[in-house]
């Protein structure tokens, strides 16, 4: 490499001896939490000093797929104010880990297509790049990276850019973001649990700049999510506070990988088991009055609405749950788990005995989104059998289908009417106040 870019930040963020550098990047290892098999092709994770959000870092980082080429990295520029894009003209980037190659291939595409302009005085003394790259070198061999510093542009343009390269399975990417900035420990987690939600639901409309230093880039994954209807996962969360002991002003720092799919299959395809045990051991816990703290992965703490089942014999024996995702998934299956099993006023409490004999079904529902119609016949055109929950509300009363009573209701009139019975309607009633929801769910068996 003729022109190497030499490293800004070692001996600050990260230290500059590559054996104490090898030696704590090894510590993040240990002391990582292990909970995804899976691997991605797209992290968000944190760029504090090595010591503050390493550990983060390097979970997200360990995810990407390890057959990736090129790595891109979406960063946010603390240091120089200026429009669009800022690319590197290096042919190589230092750090206490020697020389890592910058694909100047993509960055003259990316000039051209998308019109990024090379700018290495914005790169200079800028942190939130430098301090991705040491994980890198040390989890991937022979790997090439496209540092992109991101100045005023819009989420569009990374969005663009993702879906472009990401039809190649050689190309992963990186969006470099802290969470939020110089909050009391507290005042922190609550904004930073919001973030989590707006990223997880991908439901981004609202997102603020106080909410996260590398806006840009993390808005521009989840639009790139949403339109493929991808899932983003969280892998953890943590403030400044848990290093430093200092509540009265923490960074808040957050870690999420690309999945290419939705949540709940997700769920479904690798958590299975481990849901139908937390549902068991909730109930258990009521019956012979113990706790067991049982180890789960972070993807349970995302908000999330699921119904229990129990049956006894193939006979129903108590179902009870949650339309709306109003709490973590995991408090949502306890909870709702007793109350199916003790609170379903259908049934006695369930006694240890039949507890023996009890099946578990979960279902864990997608957001309800509202079906616009012209009168019943429209509505009913509308309604697919056997994939859709279906919600109705209509003044004061409000029922809802799980998508397995299509089992029983086969005909869309009979499933309608019978959800109106269920409301308290008659099943002749229609009005213009009439409202209805769609939903679907995973089955989990």
């Amino acid at each position: 490499m003729e022109k190497v870019k030499q490293p800004s930040v070692a001996g600050t963020f990260y230290t500059t001896d590559a054996a104490d550098l090898k030696k704590q990047i090894d510590t993040f290892k240990e002391n990582s939490k292990n909970q995804y098999t899976v691997s991605a092709r797209a992290v968000i994770v944190p760029h504090a000093g090595l010591v503050y959000s390493g550990r983060l870092a390097f979970e997200g980082i360990s995810m990407l797929d390890k057959n990736i080429e090129n790595v891109f990295i979406f960063a946010p520029a603390h240091r120089a104010g200026f429009e669009g894009l800022a690319l590197s003209s290096f042919d190589g980037w230092n750090t206490s880990f020697g020389d890592i190659e910058i694909n100047q291939g993509i960055n003259k595409e990316l000039e051209e297509k998308f019109e990024a302009k090379f700018y290495d005085a914005a790169l200079e003394k800028e942190h939130a790049i430098e301090i991705q790259i040491p994980l890198i070198q040390q989890l991937f061999e022979n790997v090439k990276i496209i540092p992109v510093l991101i100045g005023m542009e819009k989420p569009e343009t990374i969005e663009k850019i993702i879906e472009t390269y990401y039809p190649d399975t050689r190309n992963g990417f990186i969006i470099s973001s802290d969470l939020s900035h110089f909050l009391k420990d507290e005042q922190a987690k609550k904004l930073d649990s919001i973030t989590a939600q707006m990223i997880e639901a991908g439901n981004i409309a609202n997102f603020s700049p106080r909410q996260a230093c590398g806006m840009t880039g993390i808005l521009g994954l989840t639009r790139f999510a949403n339109q493929k209807n991808y899932s983003l996962i969280r892998i953890d969360m943590t403030n400044s506070s848990s290093v430093s002991g200092d509540k009265t002003s923490v960074v808040g720092y957050g870690c999420w990988f690309l999945y290419e799919g939705e949540k709940n299959h997700f769920l479904k395809e690798h958590y299975s088991d481990l849901i139908k045990q937390l549902c068991r051991l909730s109930i258990k816990s009521r019956l012979e009055k113990f706790n067991e703290k049982i180890n789960y992965p972070q993807v349970l703490d995302e908000a999330g609405a699921c119904f229990v089942t129990l049956e006894t014999n193939g006979q129903l024996r108590g179902c009870i749950g949650s339309i709306i995702a109003h709490k973590t998934l995991i408090e949502d299956l306890l909870t709702n788990a007793q109350h199916a099993a003790f609170s379903d006023p259908r049934f006695k409490p369930l006694t240890k005995e039949e507890f023996e004999k009890t099946d578990i079904a979960v279902s864990v529902l997608s957001e309800p989104k509202p079906l616009a119609f012209n009168g019943e016949e429209d509505l009913l055109e509308k309604i697919v059998p056997f994939k859709d929950g279906i919600i109705i509300k209509d003044g004061n009363h409000q029922a809802v289908y799980l998508p397995s009573v299509w089992e029983q209701l086969p005909d869309k009139k009979e499933f309608l009417n019978s959800l109106k019975i269920k409301a308290g309607l008659p099943p002749e009633h229609f009005s213009k106040t009439f409202q209805a929801f769609r939903f679907e769910t995973v089955y989990i068996k």
